[in-house]
């Protein structure tokens, strides 16, 4: 029996508007014993809340994504503070720095970038929850912002989403606690643009205990189906993939990254 967690997808965007219960369905048939849905806004925040809460495997991360930092609802403090309370949320995520320059929006103003991120931890501190990061060209502030809050943040703090970066941010990461979350992305082949390490040599060098699988579907679709819209029950072929780099029986591999998902966001 395969025991794969996804512990970050967005089933709550319009990708899935027409089939989500049929890929939710789908995922569980397959072996996946729990999806986490994760929001970026204040409306896809809301929305994982309600899938989460219309399914008993299924749970929800709320959060304000870096993306939009510079367009935040005017009012959503106070209601990512309520909907966090919420027994089905299980972290404050996805948060973070985004310094990479997109096609389609630029780079946001790293000062806004930082504010919200920084409001967010403190939610999550006052709330008692994990964190879930977006890390893409900033890892070494978003290591320097979290350590001013290392006292304060849980044991383990949280994840780092969809991680890519270098050897160097990574150790610093597994330091302070955090688990460490691989996608499809790790299927293909060369370097993600604007990196300089393998995400292969980064699952390498993480040990078992400390890595989570997700696979922030609709994107990173792994291969033998990228270019199609990715899904929760591909994680399972992430997870083999990952499992065959370690050498790893995929079994030992599944159990024990399902078991680190459960100690970080503490599902039951």
């Amino acid at each position: 029996m395969v025991l794969v967690i996804d512990v970050h997808c967005h089933l709550n965007f319009k990708a899935f508007d027409k089939d989500y219960d049929s890929v939710i369905k789908r995922a569980f048939e397959k072996g996946i014993t729990g999806i986490i849905n994760v929001g970026t806004r204040l409306d896809s925040s809301q929305k994982a809340v309600e899938f989460a809460n219309q399914y008993s495997n299924l749970w929800a991360i709320v959060g304000i994504h870096p993306h939009h930092a510079d367009k935040p609802d005017e009012n959503w403090e106070e209601e990512i503070l309520r909907l966090a309370q919420n027994k089905k949320v299980v972290a404050i995520g996805e948060i973070g720095l985004d310094y990479f320059r997109y096609i389609s929006n630029g780079v946001v103003e790293p000062k806004l970038q930082k504010d919200i991120f920084i409001k967010q931890i403190e939610i999550a501190i006052k709330l008692g929850l994990p964190l879930q990061i977006h890390n893409r060209q900033a890892g070494k502030e978003i290591v320097e912002i979290l350590s001013n809050y290392k006292n304060s943040l849980l044991n383990p703090p949280g994840m780092f989403h969809c991680f890519a970066g270098n050897i160097e941010i990574l150790k610093k990461i597994l330091g302070m606690g955090f688990y460490v979350g691989f996608d499809g992305n790790i299927t293909y082949e060369g370097i993600a643009p604007g990196e300089d390490t393998k995400l292969s040599d980064l699952a390498l060098y993480t040990p078992l205990d400390r890595i989570l699988m997700e696979t922030d579907a609709p994107y990173l679709t792994p291969v033998p189906h990228r270019g199609s819209r990715n899904e929760p029950s591909y994680a399972i072929i992430t997870a083999s993939f990952i499992a065959n780099l370690k050498k790893i029986p995929f079994d030992i591999f599944a159990s024990k990254t399902a078991e680190n998902s459960k100690s970080v966001f503490k599902l039951k």
